[in-house]
């Protein structure tokens, strides 16, 4: 499918679906990537110690980044305004959840780098 066909498709609800569900959808994955992020934060710092640091700061990245593009394509797509059943507050609120993930999943791969003793 080509991005041209995905957008008309998503404008038609066809993609994300109607009303609340793509905004709840962007809000589940931008809290997703805020845990993965969280939790690779954690690692950086060393309070926690399973897991890999740098896959985790990955995937909150692009979790986050996923998150923070389903919220936009469903703003761009919605119709109406807020109050009216069609998930706009949602998608405002996702916007920044999937930012926050993907800055605590930048914050952890910086804090994981390996550090050079000269």
């Amino acid at each position: 499918m080509s991005a041209s066909a995905a957008l008309v498709a998503a404008a038609e609800g066809g993609i994300i679906g109607d009303g609340r569900t793509g905004a709840n959808l962007a809000l589940a994955v931008g809290a997703f990537g805020l845990v993965i992020g969280w939790l690779a934060l954690a690692r950086a710092g060393r309070r926690i110690s399973t897991g890999n640091t740098r896959a985790g700061g990955r995937g909150a990245i692009a979790t986050g980044a996923l998150g923070t593009v389903l919220a936009v394509l469903h703003l761009a797509t919605a119709s109406g305004g807020p109050g009216t059943g069609n998930g706009l507050v949602g998608a405002v609120v996702a916007v920044p959840l999937g930012l926050g993930a993907v800055f605590l999943g930048r914050r952890a791969l910086t804090r994981c780098r390996p550090r050079v003793t000269t």
